[in-house]
């Protein structure tokens, strides 16, 4: 219990201090109407009247903060736990044994799309058809799912792994199912600490929200309690090498430093609230079945940005309002998939260009640099925009005539 101690601290010190200012407060303007001879008395029935609200106070904050640490702790471990994979891909004294070599020799549709994962082997041509994400599956074609699910943590769940048990045709050989987990890395192993307050909606990738009660606090959310939305691993960006690249229809391509960012253009401030798409899915899912992660309502929160304005930036690299052919800003993310693809999204050019519609290259939450799980160096804040197109860890924008066509934002941000 010892991690409960900071999110105990800060919502206790908070509590505290308004309850024991409007208590010492409320007994300052009784106490002047009070004359010096019921003074010690009065003195007297405050203290004990203070300390038995602190008392109360102290317990009531204890039981909730404990109480959002334990329920958070507890759906972190249920996701993370081996109970939702001790069917899958276990040995079937039933089926056939093949070797690597068996698997490698199905990666066509021609010669049946085969894939392995633990000790099962899998066919899974009829499936990659109809699958979402079919194109990204096919990279797993002749060989293992397991690096692309270490990627895709998402895909370990119950329901995945029933419906690739479908598609069920043998047993790798043992030492060869071995092989391939000793020669993995996890691609989430550098990611960053959080706020243990933080109740996850899946751990890799990393996303989760903050308790109600921690969000309605302040109008200002923290940044170390502001929702996390991670669709892949945290990447890790040096400041001295980081360049945003700025180029397409309108503009002349450049290449802008960290430092440029700064100094080049006036520092710009809005406040301006962000939220995930998904927000209050799981009270969707509670009608019927919704596509995506179970979020509360607390995936949103509301803080104050500092920037570079993308107006500036655009006309910096020479676009002009009305240019003929312009539509939309696509903005890339430097986080890749196991394509090496990023995440993108994009928005209409109207907002890109309208310098009321405050839309920033932000450096800055609160005042402080952004840290690595809300974009680190540069993100994008949008205003008024779902939360999927403020791009995080922004390392290119493109002016074209279409808009993005990444998609992550459609598959994974469903309502």
């Amino acid at each position: 219990m010892a991690n409960v101690y900071p999110v105990f601290r800060r919502c206790l010190l908070h509590h505290r201090t308004q309850a024991y200012l409007g208590a010492v407060g409320h007994g300052y303007c009784r106490e002047f109407k009070h004359d010096s001879t019921h003074q010690t008395e009065g003195n007297g029935q405050k203290r004990r009247y203070l300390m038995y609200t602190a008392v109360i106070t102290t317990t009531t904050l204890a039981s909730i903060c404990i109480n959002h640490y334990v329920e958070g702790r507890k759906k972190c471990l249920q996701i993370e736990s081996p109970v939702e994979t001790e069917h899958a891909g276990q040995y079937k004294k039933s089926l056939p044994v093949y070797t690597l070599e068996d698997v490698a020799e199905h990666a066509t549709k021609n010669d049946r799309i085969w894939v392995t994962y633990g000790q099962g082997v899998y066919d899974i041509t009829d499936f990659v058809e109809e699958h979402p994400g079919g194109d990204k599956i096919l990279m797993a074609a002749g060989g293992s799912l397991e690096p692309f699910w270490l990627l895709y943590a998402v895909h370990k769940n119950p329901h995945v792994f029933a419906l690739l048990e479908q598609f069920r045709i043998g047993n790798l050989k043992e030492d060869e199912s071995s092989d391939i987990l000793s020669n993995m890395e996890d691609p989430y192993e550098l990611e960053p600490r959080r706020h243990p307050a933080l109740k996850p909606a899946s751990v890799k990738p990393f996303n989760a929200e903050p308790p109600l009660q921690l969000l309605v606090d302040s109008f200002i959310t923290p940044s170390d309690l502001f929702y996390v939305r991670n669709h892949l691993p945290v990447p890790e960006v040096d400041p001295e090498t980081y360049s945003l690249e700025i180029t397409g229809v309108g503009v002349k391509t450049i290449f802008l430093s960290l430092h440029d960012i700064k100094t080049k253009f006036p520092k710009y401030t809005v406040t301006a609230a962000v939220q995930c798409a998904g927000n209050r899915r799981s009270e969707m899912s509670e009608v019927k079945p919704v596509k995506g992660l179970s979020w509360g309502p607390a995936a949103i929160g509301n803080a104050t940005w500092s920037g570079a304005r993308l107006y500036d930036v655009l006309k910096a690299a020479g676009l002009e309002e009305d240019h003929p052919g312009v539509e939309h800003v696509q903005f890339e993310g430097l986080d890749t998939d196991a394509a090496n693809l990023p995440y993108g999204a994009s928005i209409p050019i109207e907002k890109a260009m309208n310098r009321k519609a405050e839309v920033i290259l932000a450096y800055e939450i609160n005042g402080e640099p952004l840290p690595r799980d809300h974009g680190y160096p540069i993100r994008v804040i949008a205003p008024g925009i779902v939360g999927a197109r403020s791009v995080k860890w922004l390392g290119r924008i493109v002016v074209t005539g279409g808009n993005s066509s990444n998609s992550h934002p459609s598959n994974s941000n469903a309502m």
